[in-house]
């Protein structure tokens, strides 16, 4: 788009510019328009999610050729383990969105909170889910109106434990410290899940996710004549366009946001080495807990590299009570799983489980310590 300054002047004393008589009057609120940045051409696309997955790549390959190949390789096959997950959450997402299943959901968990929390500490507990490849079911039980309860416990034990973690942190650290790890998994979720109940009561997180998010909008809407979701959602045209519409634009929202995820991941892989950042959180007391809790929240050290790293660093003298503080803070949240949880909830509800996942894994740390 171009703008036409024609016919302007300056005002006597003033210091301020006027139109002529004959320029119109949307000329003259182009000539007084200022560039600034909040208006500058193209600056939704230069800070844009998909510029960054485009552009970390791009800076390791003009600066750093020798790891070009690593890093892409490292993302991409981190990301396509996570394909699956996000293939059945967008296409469940879109069913029970086209057949107006949201609301009926959301009352199944009425009057059944208690038992939802148990149930979703219990199951994260089992399910063989990393920080990120969870964020693909946060999205669809946020999106058909799960309590936000259940949800977080959910979100904070499964992440922790499954039953490959649980065998390789026993053949590295022991049963003791793999058993407790379980343990602390679904204690945090509860821990987690009822302090998030108690907070709903008084009104807190009334409105927990985002405007344009995954998890958010509305579906058609139940069967106007039974109140029941309509599952065979094709025979009614307007539902199957529903059904191709959150099925795109659910799949483009977690794509990207998770693609991210994997670029920050493969850059924290690839520059800041493991044994750097476990080395700093050596030592023992109440000090190396908390500091070891702080420097493993952004942490990237997955549940299979973790447990031997550790073995290693307690031989040197490391207390079990700052290596569990690591292990559970860094599952928990780490730079990637944050950029995703940051795509799908308010600040408020951010802030929550970074806060629970940092006082967790002090508290355990704490714990087991004390219990050996």
């Amino acid at each position: 788009m171009t703008d036409t300054l024609e016919n302007i002047e300056v005002a006597d004393g003033a210091g301020e510019t006027s139109c002529g008589a004959s320029t119109a009057a949307t000329n003259c609120a182009k000539a007084e328009r200022k560039w600034t940045w909040n208006n500058f051409p193209g600056r939704n696309y230069l800070f844009s999610t998909w510029t960054v997955v485009i552009a970390g790549p791009l800076l390791v390959l003009l600066l750093d050729q020798a790891q070009f190949v690593g890093f892409v390789t490292f993302a991409v096959k981190a990301f396509a383990g996570t394909l699956p997950y996000i293939a059945f959450a967008v296409a469940l997402i879109a069913w029970l969105k086209a057949a107006g299943a949201e609301a009926y959901v959301g009352r199944a968990f009425e009057g059944r909170e208690t038992q939802a929390i148990f149930l979703a500490a219990l199951f994260g507990g089992l399910a063989p889910f990393c920080s990120c490849e969870v964020i693909p079911f946060i999205a669809g039980l946020l999106a058909v109106g799960a309590p936000l309860s259940a949800i977080m416990a959910f979100w904070l034990s499964s992440p922790l434990i499954d039953p490959p973690t649980l065998l390789i942190t026993a053949g590295a650290l022991g049963w003791p410290f793999a058993i407790g790890k379980a343990v602390f998994a679904v204690a945090l979720g509860l821990f987690g899940g009822f302090l998030v109940s108690v907070l709903l009561k008084t009104g807190v997180f009334s409105n927990p996710v985002k405007v344009g998010s995954a998890a958010g909008g509305c579906g058609c809407g139940a069967s106007p004549l039974t109140g029941r979701p309509v599952w065979r959602f094709w025979r009614e045209s307007d539902r199957t366009e529903r059904f191709g519409d959150e099925l795109k634009a659910n799949a483009l929202f977690l794509v990207k946001w998770l693609a991210l995820a994997y670029v920050l991941e493969a850059a924290l892989v690839t520059y800041v080495p493991a044994d750097l950042i476990a080395g700093v959180v050596g030592g023992d007391g109440l000090g190396s807990i908390v500091i070891s809790a702080l420097v493993g929240m952004p942490a990237y050290l997955n549940s299979y590299v973790a447990p031997p790293l550790l073995a290693g660093l307690m031989d040197q003298g490391m207390s079990a009570g700052a290596a569990m503080a690591f292990m559970i803070a860094g599952a928990v949240s780490s730079i990637p799983a944050m950029a995703a949880v940051w795509s799908l909830v308010k600040p408020q509800v951010f802030s929550m489980y970074l806060g629970l996942g940092f006082v967790g894994a002090v508290l355990s740390g704490l714990i087991f310590q004390l219990a050996l």
